[in-house]
Protein backbone atom coordinates (compact mmCIF):
# COMPACT_ATOMS: atom_id res chain seq x y z
CA UNK A 1 0.00 0.00 0.00
CA UNK A 2 2.52 2.82 -0.87
CA UNK A 3 0.19 5.43 -1.05
CA UNK A 4 -3.04 4.53 1.08
CA UNK A 5 -1.59 5.57 4.25
CA UNK A 6 -0.29 8.73 2.23
CA UNK A 7 -3.49 9.76 0.70
CA UNK A 8 -5.15 8.94 4.29
CA UNK A 9 -3.09 11.32 6.04
CA UNK A 10 -3.58 13.94 3.29
CA UNK A 11 -7.04 13.78 3.95
CA UNK A 12 -7.23 14.08 7.71
CA UNK A 13 -4.57 17.22 7.56
CA UNK A 14 -7.08 18.70 4.94
CA UNK A 15 -10.08 18.38 6.54
CA UNK A 16 -8.24 20.00 9.38
CA UNK A 17 -7.62 23.32 7.02
CA UNK A 18 -3.60 22.35 6.19
CA UNK A 19 -3.36 23.19 2.29
CA UNK A 20 -1.48 19.80 1.12
CA UNK A 21 1.02 19.33 -2.06
CA UNK A 22 0.73 15.65 -2.54
CA UNK A 23 3.15 15.00 -5.53
CA UNK A 24 2.14 11.21 -5.66
CA UNK A 25 4.78 7.95 -4.94
CA UNK A 26 8.58 7.33 -6.32
CA UNK A 27 9.40 10.77 -6.70
CA UNK A 28 13.15 11.89 -6.65
CA UNK A 29 14.55 13.87 -3.83
CA UNK A 30 15.45 16.81 -6.10
CA UNK A 31 11.71 17.33 -7.25
CA UNK A 32 10.25 16.99 -3.37
CA UNK A 33 12.63 19.64 -2.16
CA UNK A 34 12.33 21.82 -5.21
CA UNK A 35 8.87 21.76 -5.22
CA UNK A 36 9.04 22.50 -1.41
CA UNK A 37 11.13 26.03 -2.29
CA UNK A 38 8.69 26.52 -4.62
CA UNK A 39 5.80 26.31 -2.89
CA UNK A 40 7.27 27.54 0.31
CA UNK A 41 6.06 24.86 2.62
CA UNK A 42 5.77 24.76 6.15
CA UNK A 43 7.01 21.00 6.83
CA UNK A 44 7.72 17.82 4.47
CA UNK A 45 6.68 14.70 4.52
CA UNK A 46 8.15 11.50 3.26
CA UNK A 47 6.41 8.09 3.02
CA UNK A 48 7.99 4.45 2.70
CA UNK A 49 6.72 1.34 1.56
CA UNK A 50 9.85 -0.82 0.71
CA UNK A 51 13.50 -1.40 1.99
CA UNK A 52 15.44 1.20 -0.78
CA UNK A 53 13.00 4.37 0.13
CA UNK A 54 14.40 4.33 3.59
CA UNK A 55 17.77 4.79 1.78
CA UNK A 56 16.23 7.59 -0.17
CA UNK A 57 15.08 9.59 2.91
CA UNK A 58 18.42 9.38 4.20
CA UNK A 59 19.34 11.04 0.88
CA UNK A 60 16.48 13.87 1.25
CA UNK A 61 17.46 14.48 4.76
CA UNK A 62 21.12 14.74 3.84
CA UNK A 63 20.26 16.90 1.06
CA UNK A 64 17.61 19.46 3.40
CA UNK A 65 21.04 19.75 5.33
CA UNK A 66 23.27 20.23 2.39
CA UNK A 67 20.85 23.22 0.89
CA UNK A 68 20.25 24.45 4.35
CA UNK A 69 16.42 24.11 4.99
CA UNK A 70 14.52 25.14 8.39
CA UNK A 71 11.42 22.85 7.89
CA UNK A 72 10.06 19.75 10.13
CA UNK A 73 10.39 16.92 8.17
CA UNK A 74 8.42 13.96 8.51
CA UNK A 75 8.88 10.20 8.45
CA UNK A 76 6.04 7.84 8.08
CA UNK A 77 4.59 4.59 5.80
CA UNK A 78 4.80 0.93 6.34
CA UNK A 79 8.87 0.18 6.42
CA UNK A 80 9.19 3.02 8.88
CA UNK A 81 9.82 3.42 12.89
CA UNK A 82 10.86 5.43 15.39
CA UNK A 83 14.14 3.53 15.75
CA UNK A 84 15.08 3.74 12.17
CA UNK A 85 14.18 7.19 12.27
CA UNK A 86 16.36 7.99 15.00
CA UNK A 87 19.24 6.14 13.78
CA UNK A 88 19.49 6.77 10.20
CA UNK A 89 17.52 10.22 9.31
CA UNK A 90 17.09 12.29 12.28
CA UNK A 91 21.59 12.65 12.38
CA UNK A 92 21.57 13.58 9.12
CA UNK A 93 19.58 16.61 9.47
CA UNK A 94 19.69 19.45 12.06
CA UNK A 95 16.11 20.29 12.17
CA UNK A 96 13.32 18.68 13.74
CA UNK A 97 12.73 15.33 12.22
CA UNK A 98 10.04 13.09 13.69
CA UNK A 99 8.46 9.63 13.14
CA UNK A 100 4.29 9.58 12.73
CA UNK A 101 3.19 6.57 13.30
CA UNK A 102 -0.20 7.24 11.39
CA UNK A 103 -2.59 9.92 9.97
CA UNK A 104 -4.77 9.88 13.65
CA UNK A 105 -1.38 11.56 14.78
CA UNK A 106 -0.54 13.50 11.52
CA UNK A 107 -2.55 16.42 12.59
CA UNK A 108 -1.32 16.87 16.39
CA UNK A 109 2.22 16.36 15.02
CA UNK A 110 1.86 19.06 12.63
CA UNK A 111 0.00 21.80 15.04
CA UNK A 112 2.72 21.58 17.27
CA UNK A 113 5.32 21.60 14.75
CA UNK A 114 3.83 24.91 13.10
CA UNK A 115 2.94 26.76 16.74
CA UNK A 116 5.67 28.94 17.60
CA UNK A 117 4.61 28.25 21.16
CA UNK A 118 4.39 24.31 21.07
CA UNK A 119 7.48 23.70 19.05
CA UNK A 120 10.25 23.83 21.21
CA UNK A 121 9.40 21.89 23.84
CA UNK A 122 8.28 19.03 21.49
CA UNK A 123 11.24 19.06 19.63
CA UNK A 124 12.90 18.65 22.73
CA UNK A 125 11.36 16.15 23.53
CA UNK A 126 11.68 14.45 20.16
CA UNK A 127 15.25 14.70 20.48
CA UNK A 128 15.87 13.21 23.83
CA UNK A 129 13.55 10.30 23.01
CA UNK A 130 15.73 9.79 19.45
CA UNK A 131 19.21 10.09 21.37
CA UNK A 132 17.54 7.42 23.85
CA UNK A 133 16.85 4.96 20.97
CA UNK A 134 20.20 5.62 19.28
CA UNK A 135 21.98 4.70 22.90
CA UNK A 136 19.80 1.24 23.06
CA UNK A 137 20.49 0.46 18.99
CA UNK A 138 24.22 0.73 19.93
CA UNK A 139 23.75 -1.40 22.48
CA UNK A 140 22.23 -3.86 21.11
CA UNK A 141 24.65 -3.52 17.84
CA UNK A 142 27.30 -4.87 20.38
CA UNK A 143 25.99 -7.66 20.38
CA UNK A 144 28.09 -10.31 18.61
CA UNK A 145 27.90 -11.86 15.46
CA UNK A 146 29.59 -15.20 15.26
CA UNK A 147 31.34 -15.63 11.32
CA UNK A 148 29.46 -17.08 8.27
CA UNK A 149 31.20 -19.91 8.67
CA UNK A 150 30.05 -20.47 11.99
CA UNK A 151 26.24 -19.59 11.27
CA UNK A 152 26.44 -22.37 8.18
CA UNK A 153 27.83 -25.36 10.53
CA UNK A 154 24.68 -24.41 12.65
CA UNK A 155 22.21 -24.68 10.29
CA UNK A 156 19.01 -26.28 10.48
CA UNK A 157 19.75 -29.60 10.44
CA UNK A 158 17.00 -32.00 9.07
CA UNK A 159 17.01 -36.04 8.24
CA UNK A 160 16.63 -36.19 4.65
CA UNK A 161 17.09 -39.43 4.51
CA UNK A 162 13.98 -39.76 6.79
CA UNK A 163 12.02 -37.69 4.04
CA UNK A 164 9.48 -38.60 1.39
CA UNK A 165 8.93 -35.35 -0.54
CA UNK A 166 6.07 -35.11 -2.19
CA UNK A 167 5.71 -34.39 -6.21
CA UNK A 168 3.53 -32.09 -7.74
CA UNK A 169 0.70 -33.57 -10.36
CA UNK A 170 1.36 -30.38 -12.26
CA UNK A 171 5.26 -28.80 -12.95
CA UNK A 172 6.50 -25.70 -14.85
CA UNK A 173 5.00 -22.32 -15.04
CA UNK A 174 1.10 -21.77 -15.30
CA UNK A 175 -0.93 -19.04 -15.86
CA UNK A 176 -4.20 -18.15 -14.38
CA UNK A 177 -5.93 -15.18 -16.81
CA UNK A 178 -9.54 -14.39 -15.39
CA UNK A 179 -9.73 -15.35 -11.44
CA UNK A 180 -13.26 -14.87 -10.63
CA UNK A 181 -12.88 -12.30 -8.06
CA UNK A 182 -16.41 -13.39 -6.02
CA UNK A 183 -13.94 -16.57 -5.61
CA UNK A 184 -11.32 -14.63 -3.94
CA UNK A 185 -14.62 -12.64 -1.65
CA UNK A 186 -14.52 -15.36 1.47
CA UNK A 187 -10.73 -15.15 1.94
CA UNK A 188 -10.23 -11.56 2.36
CA UNK A 189 -8.18 -10.59 5.86
CA UNK A 190 -10.58 -7.33 6.91
CA UNK A 191 -8.40 -7.11 10.09
CA UNK A 192 -5.77 -5.54 7.77
CA UNK A 193 -8.66 -3.52 5.68
CA UNK A 194 -8.81 -1.87 9.14
CA UNK A 195 -5.35 -1.35 9.63
CA UNK A 196 -5.08 0.24 6.16
CA UNK A 197 -7.45 3.00 7.47
CA UNK A 198 -5.68 3.04 10.89
CA UNK A 199 -8.26 0.93 13.19
CA UNK A 200 -6.62 -1.45 14.94
CA UNK A 201 -7.66 -4.35 16.58
CA UNK A 202 -8.75 -7.76 14.87
CA UNK A 203 -11.53 -8.38 12.45
CA UNK A 204 -14.71 -8.65 13.86
CA UNK A 205 -14.06 -7.76 17.34
CA UNK A 206 -13.14 -4.64 15.69
CA UNK A 207 -16.37 -3.25 14.57
CA UNK A 208 -17.12 -3.08 18.45
CA UNK A 209 -14.49 -1.60 19.80
CA UNK A 210 -15.31 1.34 22.61
CA UNK A 211 -13.96 3.64 20.84
CA UNK A 212 -14.27 3.63 17.10
CA UNK A 213 -16.61 0.36 16.80
CA UNK A 214 -19.25 2.66 14.72
CA UNK A 215 -16.59 4.08 12.73
CA UNK A 216 -15.74 0.64 11.53
CA UNK A 217 -19.50 -0.32 11.22
CA UNK A 218 -19.51 2.26 8.97
CA UNK A 219 -16.52 1.83 6.66
CA UNK A 220 -17.09 -2.48 6.53
CA UNK A 221 -20.87 -1.10 5.11
CA UNK A 222 -19.56 1.18 2.72
CA UNK A 223 -16.42 -1.33 1.64
CA UNK A 224 -18.77 -3.84 1.41
CA UNK A 225 -21.32 -1.75 -0.77
CA UNK A 226 -17.98 -0.88 -3.11
CA UNK A 227 -16.55 -4.62 -3.32
CA UNK A 228 -20.47 -5.90 -4.17
CA UNK A 229 -20.13 -3.29 -7.19
CA UNK A 230 -16.66 -4.24 -7.92
CA UNK A 231 -17.80 -7.70 -8.44
CA UNK A 232 -21.06 -7.45 -9.84
CA UNK A 233 -19.97 -5.60 -12.37
CA UNK A 234 -16.37 -6.77 -13.01
CA UNK A 235 -14.59 -3.21 -12.38
CA UNK A 236 -11.12 -5.26 -11.36
CA UNK A 237 -10.14 -7.96 -12.75
CA UNK A 238 -6.98 -10.72 -11.41
CA UNK A 239 -4.73 -12.52 -12.93
CA UNK A 240 -1.54 -14.70 -11.60
CA UNK A 241 1.74 -16.61 -12.57
CA UNK A 242 2.74 -19.31 -10.73
CA UNK A 243 4.45 -22.27 -10.73
CA UNK A 244 6.09 -25.49 -9.15
CA UNK A 245 9.71 -26.27 -10.36
CA UNK A 246 12.32 -29.54 -9.47
CA UNK A 247 15.16 -27.87 -6.91
CA UNK A 248 17.66 -28.63 -4.47
CA UNK A 249 19.81 -26.34 -2.17
CA UNK A 250 23.35 -25.92 -2.94
CA UNK A 251 24.98 -24.16 0.38
CA UNK A 252 22.85 -21.18 1.07
CA UNK A 253 21.31 -20.83 -2.40
CA UNK A 254 17.85 -22.65 -3.61
CA UNK A 255 18.44 -24.14 -7.50
CA UNK A 256 15.35 -24.48 -9.99
CA UNK A 257 15.80 -26.70 -12.74
CA UNK A 258 13.87 -27.53 -15.93
CA UNK A 259 14.11 -31.13 -15.46
CA UNK A 260 13.76 -33.57 -12.21
CA UNK A 261 17.14 -35.09 -13.29
CA UNK A 262 18.57 -31.67 -12.02
CA UNK A 263 20.90 -31.26 -15.00
CA UNK A 264 19.04 -28.29 -16.66
CA UNK A 265 19.30 -24.93 -13.64
CA UNK A 266 17.03 -22.52 -14.61
CA UNK A 267 17.39 -19.97 -12.07
CA UNK A 268 19.07 -19.53 -8.62
CA UNK A 269 18.10 -17.94 -5.60
CA UNK A 270 20.77 -16.68 -3.40
CA UNK A 271 19.38 -16.83 0.18
CA UNK A 272 20.63 -14.74 3.44
CA UNK A 273 21.66 -16.78 6.74
CA UNK A 274 21.04 -16.12 10.67
CA UNK A 275 24.41 -14.92 12.24
CA UNK A 276 23.36 -12.92 15.22
CA UNK A 277 25.01 -14.92 18.34
CA UNK A 278 22.03 -17.67 20.01
CA UNK A 279 21.81 -17.78 23.53
CA UNK A 280 21.23 -21.44 23.38
CA UNK A 281 23.44 -23.64 21.52
CA UNK A 282 20.75 -25.91 20.49
CA UNK A 283 19.21 -22.98 18.30
CA UNK A 284 20.02 -22.88 14.56
CA UNK A 285 21.11 -20.21 12.43
CA UNK A 286 18.21 -20.35 9.53
CA UNK A 287 18.38 -19.73 6.21
CA UNK A 288 15.83 -20.60 3.71
CA UNK A 289 17.94 -22.89 2.22
CA UNK A 290 17.84 -25.11 5.23
CA UNK A 291 14.10 -26.00 3.96
CA UNK A 292 15.06 -27.21 0.49
CA UNK A 293 16.56 -30.46 0.24
CA UNK A 294 20.27 -30.84 -0.59
CA UNK A 295 22.28 -31.36 -4.07
CA UNK A 296 24.09 -34.01 -1.69
CA UNK A 297 20.92 -36.13 -0.22
CA UNK A 298 20.00 -37.19 -3.77
CA UNK A 299 16.29 -36.10 -3.13
CA UNK A 300 14.98 -34.25 -5.68
CA UNK A 301 12.76 -31.21 -4.14
CA UNK A 302 10.22 -29.03 -5.34
CA UNK A 303 10.08 -25.60 -4.74
CA UNK A 304 7.35 -23.12 -6.13
CA UNK A 305 7.01 -18.85 -7.23
CA UNK A 306 4.17 -16.84 -7.79
CA UNK A 307 3.00 -13.77 -8.60
CA UNK A 308 -0.57 -12.19 -8.41
CA UNK A 309 -2.19 -8.83 -9.64
CA UNK A 310 -5.82 -8.00 -8.20
CA UNK A 311 -5.19 -4.30 -9.43
CA UNK A 312 -6.26 -4.28 -13.00
CA UNK A 313 -8.91 -1.30 -13.42
CA UNK A 314 -7.79 -0.22 -10.05
CA UNK A 315 -5.84 3.59 -12.10
CA UNK A 316 -9.47 3.69 -13.89
CA UNK A 317 -11.83 3.41 -10.79
CA UNK A 318 -9.74 5.80 -8.76
CA UNK A 319 -8.91 8.48 -11.77
CA UNK A 320 -12.92 8.70 -12.05
CA UNK A 321 -13.26 9.01 -7.80
CA UNK A 322 -10.48 11.33 -8.16
CA UNK A 323 -12.15 13.68 -11.14
CA UNK A 324 -15.24 13.84 -8.87
CA UNK A 325 -13.08 14.62 -5.56
CA UNK A 326 -14.44 11.09 -3.89
CA UNK A 327 -11.01 10.79 -2.27
CA UNK A 328 -12.60 8.24 0.36
CA UNK A 329 -13.69 5.86 -2.80
CA UNK A 330 -11.00 6.29 -4.22
CA UNK A 331 -8.87 5.67 -1.51
CA UNK A 332 -11.81 2.45 -0.50
CA UNK A 333 -10.92 1.25 -4.16
CA UNK A 334 -7.16 1.02 -3.34
CA UNK A 335 -7.34 -0.33 -0.29
CA UNK A 336 -10.08 -3.22 -1.62
CA UNK A 337 -7.35 -4.04 -4.51
CA UNK A 338 -4.56 -4.54 -1.87
CA UNK A 339 -7.04 -7.14 0.31
CA UNK A 340 -7.98 -8.86 -2.88
CA UNK A 341 -4.53 -9.10 -3.76
CA UNK A 342 -3.56 -10.75 -0.57
CA UNK A 343 -7.04 -12.91 -1.06
CA UNK A 344 -5.93 -14.22 -3.98
CA UNK A 345 -2.52 -15.31 -2.72
CA UNK A 346 -3.89 -17.41 0.09
CA UNK A 347 -6.05 -18.73 -2.70
CA UNK A 348 -3.30 -19.56 -4.69
CA UNK A 349 -1.31 -21.52 -2.38
CA UNK A 350 -4.51 -23.20 -1.15
CA UNK A 351 -4.58 -24.53 -4.75
CA UNK A 352 -0.72 -25.38 -4.92
CA UNK A 353 -0.65 -27.18 -1.74
CA UNK A 354 -3.21 -29.72 -2.95
CA UNK A 355 -1.21 -30.19 -6.62
CA UNK A 356 1.52 -30.66 -4.40
CA UNK A 357 0.59 -33.50 -2.77
CA UNK A 358 0.07 -32.86 0.66
CA UNK A 359 -3.39 -30.34 0.49
CA UNK A 360 -5.93 -32.66 -0.24
CA UNK A 361 -6.99 -33.54 3.35
CA UNK A 362 -6.96 -30.17 4.68
CA UNK A 363 -10.59 -28.82 6.32
CA UNK A 364 -9.29 -25.27 7.06
CA UNK A 365 -11.64 -22.40 8.85
CA UNK A 366 -11.07 -18.84 7.80
CA UNK A 367 -9.41 -18.66 11.08
CA UNK A 368 -6.99 -21.41 10.59
CA UNK A 369 -6.01 -19.52 6.94
CA UNK A 370 -4.97 -15.94 9.13
CA UNK A 371 -2.70 -18.26 11.74
CA UNK A 372 -1.35 -20.07 8.78
CA UNK A 373 -1.92 -23.66 10.23
CA UNK A 374 -1.42 -25.24 7.30
CA UNK A 375 2.10 -27.11 5.67
CA UNK A 376 4.75 -25.18 3.99
CA UNK A 377 5.59 -21.20 3.44
CA UNK A 378 5.52 -18.77 1.12
CA UNK A 379 8.27 -15.83 1.78
CA UNK A 380 8.57 -12.78 -0.10
CA UNK A 381 11.50 -11.38 -1.24
CA UNK A 382 12.28 -7.83 0.77
CA UNK A 383 10.78 -9.55 3.72
CA UNK A 384 12.56 -10.47 6.80
CA UNK A 385 13.72 -14.19 5.60
CA UNK A 386 14.73 -12.69 2.74
CA UNK A 387 15.56 -8.99 2.72
CA UNK A 388 17.10 -8.56 -0.56
CA UNK A 389 14.75 -6.91 -3.13
CA UNK A 390 16.29 -7.79 -6.05
CA UNK A 391 15.91 -11.46 -6.24
CA UNK A 392 12.38 -10.31 -7.32
CA UNK A 393 13.67 -9.26 -10.81
CA UNK A 394 14.80 -13.16 -10.90
CA UNK A 395 11.74 -14.41 -10.00
CA UNK A 396 9.60 -11.55 -12.47
CA UNK A 397 11.86 -13.11 -15.10
CA UNK A 398 11.15 -17.00 -14.10
CA UNK A 399 7.36 -16.36 -14.08
CA UNK A 400 7.52 -13.73 -16.80
CA UNK A 401 5.50 -11.94 -14.78
CA UNK A 402 5.14 -8.68 -16.67
CA UNK A 403 3.40 -10.29 -20.30
CA UNK A 404 1.85 -13.12 -18.35
CA UNK A 405 0.29 -11.58 -14.97
CA UNK A 406 0.81 -7.75 -15.87
CA UNK A 407 3.09 -6.70 -13.26
CA UNK A 408 6.09 -4.76 -13.81
CA UNK A 409 8.60 -3.78 -11.33
CA UNK A 410 10.01 -0.42 -10.67
CA UNK A 411 13.92 0.39 -10.36
CA UNK A 412 13.68 -0.44 -6.95
CA UNK A 413 11.86 -3.47 -7.56
CA UNK A 414 7.93 -2.72 -6.34
CA UNK A 415 5.58 -3.99 -8.07
CA UNK A 416 3.12 -1.95 -10.36
CA UNK A 417 0.21 -2.21 -10.33
CA UNK A 418 0.51 -2.14 -6.46
CA UNK A 419 -2.70 -4.63 -5.54
CA UNK A 420 -0.44 -7.15 -5.87
CA UNK A 421 1.17 -10.33 -3.67
CA UNK A 422 4.24 -12.33 -4.73
CA UNK A 423 6.73 -15.05 -3.49
CA UNK A 424 8.10 -18.63 -3.59
CA UNK A 425 6.58 -22.12 -1.86
CA UNK A 426 8.51 -23.83 0.10
CA UNK A 427 7.12 -27.01 1.38
CA UNK A 428 9.03 -29.16 4.21
CA UNK A 429 6.79 -29.17 7.28
CA UNK A 430 9.69 -27.15 9.51
CA UNK A 431 9.61 -24.39 7.35
CA UNK A 432 8.88 -21.40 8.86
CA UNK A 433 9.17 -17.47 8.91
CA UNK A 434 11.80 -15.93 10.58
CA UNK A 435 13.78 -12.35 10.99
CA UNK A 436 17.67 -13.03 8.93
CA UNK A 437 18.31 -9.90 11.36
CA UNK A 438 22.21 -8.24 11.08
CA UNK A 439 24.72 -9.55 9.09
CA UNK A 440 28.65 -9.54 8.94
CA UNK A 441 30.74 -8.60 6.22
CA UNK A 442 31.73 -12.05 5.61
CA UNK A 443 28.30 -13.36 4.63
CA UNK A 444 27.95 -9.50 2.82
CA UNK A 445 30.57 -10.31 0.54
CA UNK A 446 29.36 -14.40 -0.09
CA UNK A 447 26.21 -12.77 -0.89
CA UNK A 448 27.66 -10.17 -3.40
CA UNK A 449 29.83 -12.52 -5.32
CA UNK A 450 26.66 -15.23 -5.70
CA UNK A 451 24.91 -12.77 -7.04
CA UNK A 452 26.90 -11.39 -9.34
CA UNK A 453 26.57 -8.03 -7.25
CA UNK A 454 29.78 -5.54 -6.48
CA UNK A 455 30.36 -5.07 -2.30
CA UNK A 456 29.01 -1.66 -2.78
CA UNK A 457 25.80 -2.75 -4.73
CA UNK A 458 24.82 -5.42 -2.13
CA UNK A 459 26.01 -3.56 0.78
CA UNK A 460 23.35 -0.87 -0.33
CA UNK A 461 20.37 -3.40 -0.81
CA UNK A 462 20.88 -4.78 2.20
CA UNK A 463 21.69 -1.65 4.30
CA UNK A 464 19.03 -2.50 7.19
CA UNK A 465 20.88 -5.84 7.91
CA UNK A 466 23.86 -4.72 7.99
CA UNK A 467 25.68 -5.31 11.42
CA UNK A 468 28.61 -3.56 10.15
CA UNK A 469 29.49 0.55 8.62
CA UNK A 470 30.53 0.05 5.36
Amino acid sequence: MPDIGKNIVGVVLGCNNYEIVDLGVMVPAAKILQTAVEQRVDAIGLSGLITPSLEEMEHVAKEMERLKLDLPLLIGGATTSRQHTAIKIAPHYSQTTVHVLDASRAVGVVAKLLDSDQKSDFDTENRELQAELREVYGRRTRKPLVSYEEARSNRLKIDWDAETLPRPSILGRQVDTDQSLEELVPYIDWTFFFTAWELKGRFPKVLDHPRYGQAARELYANAQALLERIVKDGLLSAKAAWGLWPAHSEDDDIVLFNDEARQDELVRFPMLRQQEAKPDDSMPHRSLADFVAPAESGQTDFVGAFAVNAGIGVDAMVARYEADHDDYNAIMTKALADRLAEAYAELLHERVRRIWGFGHDERLTKDDLVAERYRGIRPAFGYPACPDHTLRGVQWDLLQAETQAGLRLTETYAAVPTAAASGIYLAHPQARYFAVGRLGRDQVVSYAERTGMSLQEAERWLKPNLGYEP
